[in-house]
């Protein structure tokens, strides 16, 4: 329950404060007066405060008790998700979903502490349950928030998140175990360039690399499979569309167990597997027009696929920088939010100019290229920050003796 499930629970709610209003953005454009080609900045005003808050809040984790740190950004979502709610004109809402976007990075705060707080040898497999957590947020918070505005309104959606955060706020302080860590001397500009030093560094690059066109792939899926389901010849409700969420929780919760198999040393050779079924589920993915089982059997094999393969990175990164995993996490993030941008941004342009077709073949021509940063990856998974005692907490590169 302290070190998994509650954890699990903080990731899931502060995430679904930036992806809930995917599904209602028509009634939330009608109810504050925002034009129709002005309402993705309801997504873009959380994603930007969530990128925001990977560099100028995550290496805080590195500085700061984490588990204060943990509640109080969660009482900052709470805060943000009911300004939301309780937005009487659009720049209100706007201004409280940056808020909860920019706080949400509680979620790299928290793998960041589990990963500190875990024994070695469950590391992954708690790594694995907790980002169990996040894939749940974002993929039911689509069909969460998609019933709850059919029975009250959008508004709803976002007051039940802010009582929610609030609540786990109250919880992180009283039952997360204490975050037992050697006091911080580093200073924080220290900490913002050591961030900004780990993109040029091999290990971390790669995992990155391998980040970025994973969700990239994701976002191709999730941002454009909604298009097609509710044209022709499917033309389903948004609560059937809702639905497909559900399938895909099934395959990435089936994967938070590839935790383990980090633990047992074949983090390296699951990524390539998972890597490999990612490319396979485009196939399947790509006969959405003409098969909806197909689709079910695609989407699991895609979120099994992405949560394996984020669960491995993230086991890598926190070994090999055990000493700042805040910043490692945070920075590593940044491939992911990119990437999910890219995808999403990417699959509407071309469902317009070629149909399914167009985000099939760059959902699978993503996949493909996700495995070259694999291939040329060391081959044995070892602590890539392994230094001598002289050196300190910025890991020059000369303290690198090899790559997960």
């Amino acid at each position: 329950m302290r070190t998994r499930l509650l954890p699990a629970a903080v990731c899931g709610v502060a995430v679904a404060g930036v992806y809930a209003g995917q599904p209602v953005l028509g009634p939330m454009g009608r109810d504050l007066h925002v034009p129709v080609d002005a309402l993705g900045w309801f997504v873009a005003a959380g994603q930007l405060g969530y990128l925001a808050g990977l560099v100028l809040l995550v290496p805080l984790g590195d500085l700061l008790d984490r588990r204060r740190l943990i509640a109080a950004h969660l009482a900052l979502v709470a805060a943000g998700t009911a300004l939301t709610a309780a937005a009487p004109v659009a720049w209100a809402a706007f201004a409280g979903l940056a808020v909860a976007g920019l706080f949400a990075v509680v979620v790299q705060t928290t793998v960041a502490y589990t990963a500190s707080i875990s024994p070695p040898a469950e590391r992954g497999r708690n790594l694995g349950i907790v980002t169990s957590g996040v894939v749940i947020g974002i993929l039911g918070a689509r069909f969460v928030a998609g019933v709850l505005s059919d029975l009250w309104g959008w508004r709803s959606i976002y007051l039940v998140l802010a009582v929610l955060a609030a609540v786990l706020a109250v919880l992180a302080l009283k039952v997360l175990p204490a975050d037992v860590r050697p006091a911080a001397t580093a200073r924080y500009g220290h900490v913002l360039r050591s961030f900004g030093g780990l993109f040029v560094q091999p290990v971390f690059l790669s995992r990155g690399l391998i980040a970025f066109f994973l969700f990239a792939s994701f976002g191709t899926l999730w941002s454009g499979m909604a298009l097609p389901l509710a044209g022709a010849p499917w033309h389903l409700s948004r609560t059937q569309i809702g639905l497909f969420g559900l399938a895909g929780l099934a395959g990435a919760l089936g994967a938070a167990r590839s935790g383990r198999w980090g633990d047992a040393g074949h983090a390296r050779r699951v990524t390539g597997i998972a890597l490999v079924l990612l490319l396979a589920s485009w196939a399947a993915i790509g006969q959405l027009p003409r098969s909806l089982t197909l689709l079910v059997l695609g989407v699991i094999l895609l979120d099994f696929a992405v949560q394996a393969v984020h669960v491995s990175n993230q086991h890598a990164l926190t070994s090999a920088y055990p000493d700042r995993t805040s910043t490692a996490i945070g920075a590593y993030m940044v491939f992911y939010s990119l990437g999910s941008a890219f995808g999403a941004a990417a699959t509407t342009a071309l469902f317009d100019a070629t149909g399914w077709t167009g985000p099939t073949v760059l959902g699978a021509a993503l996949a493909l290229c996700a495995l070259i940063p694999w291939a040329f990856s060391a081959r044995r998974p070892q602590d890539a920050a392994r230094r001598s005692p002289d050196c300190g907490p910025k890991v020059p590169q000369e303290c690198v003796t090899s790559a997960p």
